[in-house]
Parts: C-alpha cells; sequence; structure tokens
C-alpha cells in the first residue's frame, strides 16, 4: 500500500480507498490502477466535468471487480479532440473563400468581353491620319476597350474601340472601325489626347 492510501470497509464486492493526488496523477490513470470508472471517481468524490484535481487532494476511490475497464469507459465516454473536427469544418469554408477570390478578379478588360463579333468584307482602304500624341493617345484607348481586338463585343458595343453597332451601321469591318472610331472622337473630343484624358476620369470616352 502507497503512503497516504488507506482502505475503507465497504461491501463484499467493494472497497474504497482513499487516495492523496500525487504528481502526474490524472482521474483517468487512476481509475485504470483501480479497476474502476472516471465517472465512479467523479461521482463520489463531487469533480467538475473536466476532472479536475489538484496534488494533496484526497479522492475516495471505490474500486468493483464488475466496473467497466477503464479502456472500453474511456473510448465510450471520453470526447474526442475536437481539432479534426474544426480542420474538416473549416476546409470547405476556405476552399469557398478562395473561389470567391477567384470569381470576384475583375478581368484586365473590364469593357469588353472576347466574344466575336461578325466581321464585314466592306472594307473601304480606311487609312487613319493620326500620330504622334494622337496615334499614342488612340492605341492606348483601344487597349483599354478591347486589347486591340477588332472582334471583341461587350452587348451593343463592337470592335477595337467598343463603338455602339449603331454608330458602325452594319459596317465591322477594321478599316470602318477605324474610320468611324476617329470621326467620333473628333466630333465628341476634338483630340484623341482630350478623349484619353476623359477616359482617364470616367473610366469611358
Amino acid at each position: 500500500m502507497e503512503v497516504g492510501q488507506s482502505i475503507e470497509t465497504g461491501d463484499d464486492d467493494q472497497a474504497v480507498t482513499t487516495v492523496i493526488v500525487k504528481a502526474g496523477d490524472t482521474v483517468s490513470s487512476l481509475a485504470n490502477q483501480y479497476n474502476t470508472t472516471i465517472q465512479r471517481i467523479a461521482q463520489d468524490n463531487n469533480l467538475d466535468e473536466n476532472y479536475t484535481i489538484i496534488v494533496g487532494q484526497k479522492l475516495k476511490i471505490t474500486t468493483n471487480d464488475t466496473a467497466i475497464p477503464v479502456t472500453q469507459q474511456s473510448q465510450q465516454d471520453v470526447p474526442a479532440p475536437q481539432q479534426s473536427v474544426l480542420a474538416q469544418a473549416t476546409t470547405p469554408a476556405i476552399a469557398n473563400n478562395n473561389q470567391a477570390t477567384q470569381n470576384s478578379v475583375p478581368a484586365t478588360n473590364t469593357n469588353a468581353t472576347q466574344q466575336s463579333a461578325p466581321v464585314s468584307n466592306n472594307s473601304q482602304g480606311y487609312t487613319s491620319s493620326v500620330s504622334g500624341n494622337e496615334a499614342s493617345a488612340k492605341a492606348w484607348i483601344a487597349g483599354r476597350e478591347s486589347g486591340g481586338n477588332y472582334s471583341a463585343r461587350n452587348g451593343q458595343y463592337i470592335g477595337k474601340y467598343q463603338l455602339s453597332s449603331a454608330y458602325l451601321g452594319g459596317d465591322y469591318s477594321p478599316a470602318h472601325q477605324e474610320e468611324v472610331a476617329d470621326q467620333y472622337v473628333q466630333g465628341r473630343y476634338g483630340s484623341w489626347t482630350a478623349a484619353q484624358q476623359f477616359w482617364e476620369a470616367n473610366g469611358w470616352y
């Protein structure tokens, strides 16, 4: 018998042992040592739901030959660690968050989708006369509107400069797009550089 332990009288099949808790003891280890259950020790000593014990505490332990082995009791009644449950619960959320992030990133070309617009063969052989800063501003706008794609389409807006189908009049040839774009910008802004300044301030022209 260890120091600090005593055997008290009980029923023929039971004995009550008083144990002084020492460093390293747990309710589980004591239940295993004395062939009883965690729940019986907790009940006999009014322990809290976490089975908290402290060094020097006196515990009454009732041993019973018919007690459920502690290994089985532990598996049945001791809750499993929650970490794996949390990991399973949060993984889909992370995946969904990643998917939502990918879906929310706007395409580089915000004004035109890369759908093919019909291209007419009625090319008039038009050649734009803009040059220097005007040509640079024109190319800048085309890059923002369609990525320079004559076949880009966004609803009623068509082609390299995303002009309304009403402006193009059904002729979507590259030469006609260039001609109409020059006419549109000249009539509305007076120059491509002024059109670029308006686009930078408003996101369209």
